[in-house]
């Protein structure tokens, strides 16, 4: 197993019960490569704040546990405050075992396909093995709909998570953090009427159900118009694309959310800066100008996103 040994690197159940008791919530970006950890610790760094760093299978996939860990340990020395590191929807216990084997102090299982007691089983299998080695635990119930990486479920799939099955899972399962399914999704398009909106009036049955227990909200990028529009005029075609508004998320974590998952937003900030560089710079070749471009916008993004958490 992978030890990193530098106090900057912590377990999400580190951060998240104090996020909730101040009724703040950590910001949990994925990053695909190294520009994209940059942004995120550059960003975390001038706020101040505590800051996930999430890979899913497939971003694990294309980097290499290796290069991350390497990636992950400069990070954690150039950083002034907390880092978690952590996998994102793992979707069976071996993907999970690999990921704490391979450093990191954070995992999440997401078995919310399955029917409850299947979905309490494989979380619970998965908390036994972490636990061994002090690594947090986060489970999903309920199912949102949407595209990204491994996770793809139809609009008429998802369904809300069930306050009065909530309690319940933390209890049996033994997990650190629950996500729950309150209207977000991943991808894009969180919505055809481009209003989507999150239930809030569930979100307080799961609190009232759950306590200060962390709850977690995926699929919770806000898709800001102005960063889709930067996009397309400069060459992409990103059509349909909606999000879920600041004022939504900031209910939400005066409701009990503690971890914010955001993966769309970096994207399309990043994809907006690297295409717009590109387009007024025709004759270069030097790939550290546009991916730093991408890098610098990325950081700004996840400044703005967290702004909205604290």
């Amino acid at each position: 197993m992978v030890v990193f040994v530098n106090r900057n690197l912590v377990s999400a159940s580190d951060i998240l019960h104090d996020a909730v008791k101040n009724k703040i919530a950590i910001g949990a970006f994925n990053f695909s490569n190294m520009e994209t950890i940059q942004a995120i610790v550059a960003g975390a760094n001038e706020l101040n704040t505590p800051v996930i760093l999430q890979a899913s299978a497939s971003a694990i996939s294309y980097i290499g546990f290796g290069y991350i860990n390497a990636m992950i340990s400069a990070a954690s020395e150039e950083s002034a405050v907390p880092l978690v590191l952590h996998l994102d929807h793992g979707k069976d216990f071996e993907t999970c075992k690999k990921a704490v084997d391979n450093g990191f102090l954070s995992v999440m299982i997401d078995a919310s396909s399955l029917d409850f007691e299947e979905n309490i089983a494989m979380t619970k299998e998965v908390v036994e093995y972490a636990s061994k080695y002090g690594v947090s635990v986060e489970a999903e119930l309920g199912t949102l709909s949407g595209v990204e990486d491994e996770v793809s479920v139809a609009e008429g799939k998802a369904f809300y998570t069930d306050p009065n099955q909530a309690q319940e899972f933390i209890e049996r399962t033994g997990i650190s953090s629950l996500a729950v399914a309150i209207g977000t999704s991943h991808g894009v398009n969180k919505g055809k009427t481009g209003n989507p909106r999150l239930s809030i009036e569930t979100l307080k049955k799961i609190k009232d159900k759950v306590g200060d227990f962390p709850l977690v909200l995926h699929g919770a990028s806000s898709v800001y118009a102005d960063v889709v529009t930067k996009c397309n005029s400069y060459g992409a075609d990103i059509q349909n694309a909606f999000g879920i508004t600041d004022e939504d998320i900031r209910e939400a974590v005066q409701n009990g959310i503690a971890k914010i998952n955001v993966d769309t937003d970096i994207r399309l900030a990043y994809l907006g800066a690297v295409r717009e560089y590109l387009a007024r710079n025709k004759s270069n070749i030097d790939m550290r100008k546009y991916l730093g471009a991408g890098r610098d916008m990325a950081k700004e993004m996840i400044k703005r996103r967290l702004k909205t958490f604290l």
